[in-house]
């Protein structure tokens, strides 16, 4: 049986372990939260490391993407590592190709993207493959980089002017504490409404579902979410809220939406090939596993 663990920055509520068969792999999939330690993520993977087929490292992002450039986090750097036998992967490399797939879909297959929606990303650096994905499908785009991850109140209008910011500030962003930019522990149950005007403005809130839980207000009347992570307690929050659609971009498993990370170690599980895979060969695993999101409609 495979195995493949998310050790994760978030919190414990979240844990969740589920066991699968992906085109006749027998795997054991699980998810731990560490609640902000980052020092007990790094001994869980010491300890774990070569009796585990893939890690994901949850709650955190190693890259981060704008225009061609990979910026590196430097805490995450540290935490991954720890791995030094088992391959560990953050999510990003499905994030740039399953995530443009759901996008193509949602174009392909729905009305959700027509008449050129206005979307909130949350953050377009962190999921730069769903951002340039929808602004190829005609959506107006509001990036919310600086305001959801340093706190500076610009909003972004393209992918062009995030490109000129990362190039600006990555360097220097990469290099703060993760809990200065990311819902660490605690802080991902907590909401903290910032930027109301641009939820209003918004038809669709897209990207990570720690940034769009903290910083949502309580009216989210009939609007479309697209994101990754979910429980069924996200899902009862987010319908309380008025959101008309839920689009999560991994699918269900055993009742929730497991990470971009923890079905990016699936992927590199199932290859056998024991390292990060290329952008390519995600592309021919998702073909095979053909992943599908997740619709739900939870207010009409």
């Amino acid at each position: 049986m495979k195995r493949i663990v998310s050790i994760s920055l978030g919190s414990s509520k979240r844990n969740h372990a589920v066991d699968i068969n992906v085109t006749g792999f027998d795997c054991r999939v699980e998810r731990i939260g560490t609640d902000g330690n980052m020092s007990k993520m790094i001994e869980m993977i010491s300890e774990l490391d070569g009796q585990v087929d893939a890690f994901g490292l949850g709650g955190m992002d190693l890259y981060v993407y704008a225009g061609k450039r990979r910026y590196t986090l430097r805490e995450a750097k540290k935490v991954a590592l720890a791995a030094k036998k088992t391959p560990i992967v953050d999510g990003s490399g499905l994030k740039n190709t399953l995530e443009r797939k759901v996008i193509r879909y949602l174009r392909d297959n729905t009305d959700i993207l027509q008449n050129n929606p206005h979307v909130l990303m949350m953050s377009g650096a962190d999921r730069f493959g769903m951002a340039e994905a929808l602004e190829e499908a005609g959506c107006r785009l509001t990036c919310g980089d600086l305001i959801f991850t340093v706190g500076i109140p610009v909003p972004l209008y393209s992918l062009k002017s995030l490109d000129y910011v990362a190039r600006v500030l990555g360097p220097f962003i990469c290099q703060l504490p993760l809990s200065m930019i990311y819902p660490t522990g605690k802080k991902q149950d907590e909401n903290k409404p910032k930027a109301p005007k641009l939820f209003e403005e918004a038809d669709i809130v897209a990207g990570d579902f720690h940034f769009i839980r903290r910083y949502m207000p309580d009216n989210m009347d009939g609007k479309v979410i697209i994101t990754n992570t979910t429980t069924a307690d996200d899902v009862t929050l987010l319908k309380s809220r008025g959101v008309k659609t839920l689009i999560t971009t991994t699918p269900e498993l055993s009742g929730r939406s497991f990470g971009t990370n923890v079905m990016e170690g699936l992927l590199v599980a199932i290859s056998g090939k024991n390292r990060e895979l290329s952008a390519e060969e995600y592309e021919d695993l998702l073909g095979i596993v053909n992943f599908t999101p997740r619709i739900t409609y939870l207010n009409t």
